[in-house]
């Protein structure tokens, strides 16, 4: 593999206030072969102004189903053999794909990557109720899609993201890779800056939880179903 192309995914509802902050983490990268997907699920604000005033950019309407569906859509329409997510309200650390992308090519075993990232609260917000202040402090191992870098086959191997899960469907991808056995490796560095303010989707916290234990489950009856068969 060598410097392969990268399909640059990002999800995007309402991203007026962030976005251009994401697409221009995702311009300022030291690696350069990439395309950047944005996939805007039904929008009213001036995303779409935004993203279109990008020439860098491939904007494609969601039809409203949610963020897997547009993770799913962005997947669907990449062209890239590796693809990296990053969520509107994000953004990246200027090498994170050159990384990422040269662990992938030195590790051919390897199937994806992830790394650390750091949060930290977006100015004049109010800490979301169910965050906790101690995650601001250090920087963390984030298996979540705005670490990830991923060979694109393996969605054919494992699937794509469960829209039927309105949070926590990232939880769910990772833990079918897990139970699946595919080989993954973690690169010790902080390359996601994660904003934390009073809109995140997967801080609240009684439909997140709902959903974490349904995928908890689905992943015990997975490893139950694969113990038994050997």
């Amino acid at each position: 593999m060598n410097s392969p192309l990268v399909s640059v995914i990002i999800p995007v509802n309402n991203g007026e206030p962030y976005l251009a902050n994401a697409i221009e983490s995702v311009l300022s990268q030291t690696y350069s072969l990439y395309e950047i997907i944005i996939v805007d699920d039904r929008s009213t604000d001036n995303t779409e102004l935004i993203a279109k005033s990008y020439p860098q950019v491939r904007y494609i309407r969601a039809k409203g189903q949610g963020s897997a569906a547009a993770y799913n859509s962005g997947i669907e329409a990449a062209k890239g053999e590796l693809i990296a997510f990053l969520d509107h309200d994000d953004f990246w650390t200027t090498d994170k794909l050159t990384v990422q992308v040269n662990y992938l090519i030195s590790h051919p075993d390897i199937q994806y990557t992830i790394a650390k990232m750091k949060s930290f609260l977006e100015p004049g917000c109010e800490m979301p109720a169910g965050f906790r202040k101690e995650l601001l402090e250090k920087a963390a191992v984030a298996p979540i899609p705005g670490t990830l870098v991923v060979r694109k086959p393996l969605f054919e191997v494992i699937g794509t993201f469960n829209h039927d899960l309105t949070t926590a469907e990232d939880v769910d991808w990772f833990a079918r890779a897990k139970d699946a056995g595919i080989p993954m490796a973690v690169v010790a560095q902080v390359l996601l800056c994660k904003r934390i303010h009073t809109s995140n989707l997967s801080l609240n916290s009684t439909n997140n939880n709902q959903n974490l234990l349904k995928v908890l489950r689905q992943s015990i009856k997975r490893q139950r179903t694969q113990t038994t068969t050997k």
